[in-house]
This record gives structure tokens, C-alpha cells and sequence, in this order.
């Protein structure tokens, strides 16, 4: 059941979201099983979408491409300003 707190998907999870979608499993039971809420996990398939059907003709999902696209995404926001009191 979802916590409420904020986390990252880690890699072990998204391998695990790639395993269970690609066997055909629901979003909102891969959700439940990783303890999220359900918009994190198609939000999650759409970030690893392959552009091509699987064989349940489901949008194929890669977690390596997923785990890419989060790392190059973290690089475009660049590091944050700090913000310095004038003294």
C-alpha cells in the first residue's frame, strides 16, 4: 500500500516493472506490488517506452532506456543556484 513518501524508482525496480509488464501484468498491480501509486507506474512506462508492441501489444517497455532517459533528464536540470546573502 502507498506510503505517501516521496522515493525514487531504482533499477532493480524498473527490471522488475519491465519483467511484470512484459508478462502482462496491470500497472495498478505492479503499483501495489512496489508499494507506489499507479501513476508512477505508467508514468514509469512511458519514460522506458520502446516504440514498439510486446507481445500482449502493450507499448514495450525497456529499463535500461527508462534509467537513460531519468539520467539525462537529472543532467538537463543542471545543479541548482545558491542563493548568497548580500553581507
Amino acid at each position: 500500500r502507498p506510503t505517501g513518501k516521496y522515493r525514487y524508482l531504482t533499477f532493480e525496480d524498473r527490471k522488475k516493472i519491465e519483467a511484470w509488464h512484459l508478462i502482462g501484468d496491470r500497472p495498478a498491480d505492479i503499483a501495489a506490488r512496489l508499494s507506489v501509486h499507479y501513476t508512477t507506474i505508467y508514468k514509469e512506462l512511458q519514460r522506458g517506452a520502446t516504440g514498439e508492441l510486446d507481445e500482449n501489444q502493450r507499448e514495450g517497455y525497456s529499463a535500461e532506456l527508462a534509467e537513460r532517459r531519468l539520467r539525462e533528464s537529472f543532467k538537463r536540470r543542471g545543479k541548482k543556484a545558491v542563493a548568497t546573502l548580500a553581507q
